[in-house]
């Protein structure tokens, strides 16, 4: 899709009329620009960075006796790269493509009643929102999932255990006194041997009060050896007054000898409109002679609306106790 159809799209929706009234669209948007330092040691480069930035259309339509038609299309952009159509540029967070272009996000159809929901697309994952609901940072310049504190299960579009599933089918349950169960299933269009190998994941998360707990499982459903793969995690975060403590634990079956775990554990202290976080994550392949990674993230915020926020924050990767990766950002975030 041509960026310069984006306009015309808002243009649209902007104008109104019947059908579009009737069917309660809403247009939604996400911006977070940064200026970002990062440095590895050997080289170092400072530079703007558009983290998941995004625009696009939710809405619903009621079908009556408690049933709605519910749909999102979601793309993303980057405000930090000229689009001059020759597929250079590069836009950062979510792993999606490297391309100055407007990109698909999340973008399905669906139904909404008294069972939950079930929608129809791209849709991203229960594993991947379970780990969102943790990061007091998610979809800025210092998000954990790009540095070191959750795994790229939570990133990245595609058929084989990304972040957003294409090609898929997800079930949320409605809230059982504060249990929900979500369910996802990828028909696998690109398998090679014309085997029916359909990636799938399953989640549950309980949520009451300051207490949110949760348990997800990943599975690619391909046989094989070495092709393989599964992920499974615990986490869970535990709010009292301004203080908030987050953990997860995450563990690959990767079908081979590795079998990567990644653990992270965060805390944040809120005082009025400001807040600081810190979190420490660490990973290892578990295997003979693997690289294993420390992280640590500590940031402070500044809410200045409800939909406005500044930031600013320090990055530390270590791989093997000799490489580091040092990120300074400081970024504004707006969401509408």
């Amino acid at each position: 899709m041509k960026t310069k159809f984006l306009p015309t799209m808002i243009g649209a929706i902007l104008a109104g009329g019947m059908g579009v009234a009737q069917a309660d669209v809403q247009v939604m948007g996400h911006i977070d620009t940064a200026i970002v330092s990062v440095d590895t040691g050997s080289a170092d480069d400072v530079n703007l960075r558009c983290t998941t930035c995004s625009v696009g259309f939710k809405g619903s339509e009621d079908l009556g006796n408690g049933l709605k038609a519910i749909f999102k299309l979601d793309f993303q952009y980057d405000t930090t790269v000229r689009n001059d159509g020759d597929g250079v540029g590069g836009v950062s967070g979510d792993g999606d493509n490297n391309n100055s272009g407007l990109l698909d996000r999340d973008q399905w159809l669906g139904l909404k009643g008294n069972f939950g929901q079930v929608r129809i697309g791209t849709i991203s994952t229960v594993y991947k929102s379970h780990g969102a609901m943790l990061d007091p940072l998610y979809r800025t310049a210092l998000q954990g999932r790009d540095h070191g504190i959750q795994s790229s299960f939570h990133s990245g579009a595609g058929e084989e255990l990304h972040g957003r599933a294409t090609n898929t089918i997800r079930y949320d349950s409605p809230s059982f006194n504060g249990l929900k169960v979500g369910a996802h299933y990828t028909l696998d269009r690109f398998e090679a041997d014309g085997e029916d190998e359909d990636p799938y994941g399953i989640g549950a998360s309980y949520e009451n009060g300051g207490i949110l707990v949760f348990a997800d499982y990943l599975d690619n459903n391909q046989s094989g050896a070495g092709n393989e793969e599964s992920a499974w995690k615990v986490g869970g975060k535990y709010s009292m007054n301004n203080f908030a403590v987050m953990a997860q634990y995450e563990q690959a079956d990767e079908g081979t000898s590795a079998d990567p775990s990644l653990w992270h554990i965060g805390g944040s202290y809120t005082m009025g409109n400001n807040m600081i976080y810190a979190a420490f994550g660490q990973s290892d392949e578990d295997t003979a002679g693997s690289s294993s990674l420390d992280a640590w993230t500590i940031a402070a915020t500044h809410s200045m609306s409800k939909r406005t926020m500044v930031y600013a924050g320090y990055n530390n990767e270590e791989i093997n106790s000799t490489d580091d990766t040092d990120t300074f950002a400081v970024g504004l975030k707006h969401k509408f």
